[in-house]
């Protein structure tokens, strides 16, 4: 599976590419939807709007503002909380050595560094290639086509399948995947329809070495941006905009994945197969897998992630 990627995050670049419009309106749905709550999305899709030139643009450009100055409040109320919460426990633990206060001290502590790490990440203006990177659950551009045109919409990077609830969500937390081999089965209803492109330049992945747990980062050979295959979700919600969601086609790994300890890979398709990928025809599913046999063949060289 794709623990995670990065992604080209400006929508710039897709228009350039692609001749692709923005779907300004689920821009800025995204950041009104979510209101100050919690947003999962690199910061470089933000930062693509510092240099709005259009009114549609400006209007989302502020709705970021907003929500980061939301953002940046209740971080600087998490770090107060938890510093008087750090004045505490050392207290105690000036007169008594005790348990409770010892574990309060390290989550204080942990809660402080990870809380002022956010707060520095808002405040800065130098992008660094983190800043591009999703994971499951997070926000990335994605290239469909919608009423006859390319269009780009911010979708999360985990899909919730037609008739699917939170619940069946969290129940089945891998669909930010989607098996080749399952995608006339699982993937039935999205399969043949609701096709998507997301440009990714590198991924990453959990493997096994030594018993342990490491992270690779995976870069394709020669480097490139790959227009990797994807479907797509939208779903109604009552009282609040649709949520629209993605998951990434994947498939048998070629050998030098393998090799390095992971079992699967995306899938880049060819650019003369975009057009004709983003315009499925579900009565021709024979011609959708011919597309994705018909990918992208880099070779990955892989490195311990920074």
């Amino acid at each position: 599976m794709c623990y995670s990627a990065q992604i080209e995050p400006d929508y710039h670049q897709y228009i350039k590419m692609f001749g692709a419009a923005m779907s300004l309106r689920e821009f800025a749905e995204l950041y009104w939807e979510h209101g100050g709550r919690e947003l999962k999305a690199p910061m470089a899709i933000e930062a693509a709007f510092s240099d709005a030139t259009t009114d549609g643009e400006r209007r989302i450009q502020a709705l970021i503002a907003e929500t980061n100055a939301l953002r940046a409040t209740k971080l600087e109320q998490e770090l107060f909380k938890q510093r008087a919460r750090l004045v505490d426990a050392d207290r105690v633990l000036a007169t008594k050595a005790t348990k409770a206060a010892t574990e309060s001290k390290r989550i204080a502590s942990d809660k402080i560094d990870a809380a002022a790490h956010r707060l520095a990440d808002l405040r800065r203006t130098t992008l660094k290639d983190s800043d591009s990177r999703i994971y499951p659950g997070w926000y990335a551009p994605v290239m469909i086509v919608r009423d006859g045109r390319r269009v780009i919409v911010p979708m999360r990077y985990r899909c919730r399948l037609p008739g699917w609830t939170e619940q069946t969500e969290r129940e089945k937390p891998g669909s930010y995947n989607a098996l080749r081999d399952s995608l006339n089965q699982a993937w039935r209803k999205l399969f043949g329809h609701n096709h998507g492109i997301v440009v990714v330049n590198r991924f990453y992945e959990n493997v096994d070495r030594d018993g342990k747990k490491v992270v690779l980062e995976f870069d394709p050979a020669p480097a490139q941006q790959m227009l990797v295959a994807c479907l797509w979700s939208r779903t109604p919600i009552s009282d609040e905009p649709d949520l629209w969601s993605f998951a990434a086609i994947t498939d048998e790994p070629p050998p030098e994945v393998a090799a390095a300890g992971h079992d699967r890979c995306m899938v880049p398709i060819k650019p003369e197969n975009v057009d004709a990928w983003l315009n499925p025809n579900p009565s021709d599913l024979a011609a959708q897998y011919a597309i994705l046999d018909d990918r992208e063949r880099p070779y990955y060289e892989h490195r311990m992630a920074a």
